[in-house]
């Protein structure tokens, strides 16, 4: 195995990120320093700074249907209700990767591999993450042209436009299709506000290629071989 997927298997780094550390020195096998190209095999002694490196047998990834009302979080000082409750008996320590705040839910990854979550949340790799969105207001068409311009709120946070389509819509009540790339803090949520929209639900139900599909709320499922190979691709 090349050495920077161990590392990035390690749950350490992204690959990238291994290849930088080789390239510096940085890393070892059997107590010589690698070179960028080097692979080890079973039995061979890893080390980074002089710190052994070994992968667990079997990392974990499953998709969770976040309730609303659960906070994106291992614990909560004020006592509520966290997604690590909900994926409890999967048999391991389980990290969010990215949030959905307490009001939101919908699809959420969750994995102890620390590569991948670094490489899914990563700004570079612009991964589009697509909601379902009811809101009230008025003229939808114009608020859905606005949505998909560039849009800087009242503090200064710029956000990139959105993919919208309107999938349903009455007098004063809409549901929209929102595709976005940057994952900001309460973004859609703060986005709709600056064109009129109250958010009423809000619910992911795409990230990358990865889909909700129909798995109820509260509920997980482990994810297939296709999904871990989509997320291995990232690093």
């Amino acid at each position: 195995m090349r050495l920077q997927k161990y590392l990035s298997a390690a749950g350490l780094c992204s690959r990238r990120e291994a290849e930088k550390w080789i390239e510096a020195g940085r890393v070892s096998v059997n107590g010589a320093v690698a070179s960028l190209g080097d692979g080890c095999e079973e039995g061979d002694t890893v080390c980074v700074d002089g710190k052994l490196v070994s992968v667990a047998a079997e990392r974990c990834y499953v998709l969770l249907h976040k309730p609303k009302g659960y906070v994106t979080t291992l614990s909560d000082e004020k006592g509520r209700p966290t997604v690590a409750e909900l994926v409890a008996d999967a048999g391991v320590r389980l990290y969010p990767v990215g949030r959905l705040d307490f009001d939101s839910e919908g699809l959420l990854i969750m994995t102890d591999d620390g590569a991948v979550a670094n490489a899914l949340m990563h700004p570079s790799h612009q991964v589009p993450k697509t909601y379902l969105v009811k809101v009230r207001g008025r003229d939808f068409s114009a608020a859905a042209e606005k949505l998909r311009k560039p849009l800087t709120d009242t503090d200064g946070t710029s956000f990139q436009g959105a993919e919208v389509s309107i999938v349903r819509a009455s007098a004063d009540m809409a549901e929209l299709s929102m595709t976005i790339r940057e994952g900001k803090n309460r973004e859609i949520r703060r986005m709709c506000a600056l064109c009129e929209l109250e958010v009423l639900r809000l619910r992911r139900i795409r990230q990358g290629e990865i889909q909700l599909g129909e798995l109820p709320a509260g509920k997980w499922r482990k994810l297939s071989k296709d999904e871990i190979d989509y997320l291995h691709s990232l690093t």
